[in-house]
């Protein structure tokens, strides 16, 4: 839970990509505790327990599932938000295609990765926040202080320690640094061409905790001046700040979230 209050964002209305994912379950959390009523875009079922959790803080909510590796699916979820909403204020592009180590073409060594796992990978990372923004820029502009925000990686624009992952299941696909860095230089791309009317940023974080292999967490700490991993609120208190006033100089940023990674 983040302690800081951000007056200026109650009554205001979120859309939150990939909002029943870890990352994404903390972001639609914090934006209700603020009084921010929520549109979530997931590709899985409706979790109703999640929503009703949010419901019961006061806020709005309205759910759709998409898969956003699909360009009709997405064309549907806008055009079904689009007529739910009169305006938007705030869009967090944070879906994202990951995987799992077990994914053919995805987590292995890079000859093995497969074409097919680099398309899904830049569909869900890149084209999706592209389509989104166009989709619901109009509503955007319709927003007193409208703002985006994209859900980057350290490794959008760092390569690879492959010393991390020896011994895990664990990998770093080109697929997602590539979308990842992609996603990094189209926020800064959006931020000059949507300017003045609408602020555009990205947060890229680093590693963030999630019950990793021992031998990874202990790798990544001892290359981490902060010598810990991120937790999902340290993230979350970014993406919130970025989205208030306390933010409203600051376009065409990638905020790195990383404890100090990318400084060595």
């Amino acid at each position: 839970m983040i302690h800081a209050k951000y007056n200026d964002l109650f009554g205001k209305t979120a859309l939150i990509t990939g909002g029943q994912g870890f990352l994404g379950k903390a972001l639609c959390e914090e934006y209700a505790s603020q009084g921010v009523n929520l549109v979530i875009l997931d590709k899985a079922a409706e979790d109703l327990d999640f929503t009703l959790k949010l419901r019961n803080k006061g806020v709005e909510i309205e759910f759709y599932q998409v898969d956003f590796e699909s360009n009709e699916s997405r064309k549907k979820a806008i055009e079904n938000v689009s007529k739910y909403l009169q305006t938007l204020d705030i869009l967090i592009n944070n879906a994202a295609y990951v995987a799992s180590a077990q994914d053919v073409g995805w987590a292995v060594s890079f000859e093995n990765q497969s074409l097919e796992s680099w398309n899904k990978a830049l569909e869900v990372n890149l084209t999706t926040p592209f389509q989104l923004v166009q989709g619901f820029v109009g509503l955007l502009r319709l927003s007193s202080s409208p703002t985006i925000i994209n859900v980057g990686s350290i490794y959008g624009s760092q390569g690879p320690n492959w010393g991390l992952y020896s011994g895990t299941e664990m990998g770093n696909p080109a697929g997602y640094a590539a979308s990842k860095g992609g996603l990094i230089q189209l926020t800064r791309w959006l931020a000059t061409t949507l300017s003045p009317e609408i602020r555009v940023n990205c947060v890229s974080p680093g590693g963030i905790y999630r019950n990793q292999h021992q031998d990874f967490v202990d790798r990544y700490i001892r290359n981490t001046p902060l010598n810990r991993m991120a937790s999902e609120a340290e993230i979350v208190s970014s993406i919130l700040f970025l989205s208030s006033s306390a933010a409203k100089y600051i376009t065409g940023q990638d905020i790195l979230v990383d404890g100090g990674w990318g400084v060595w």
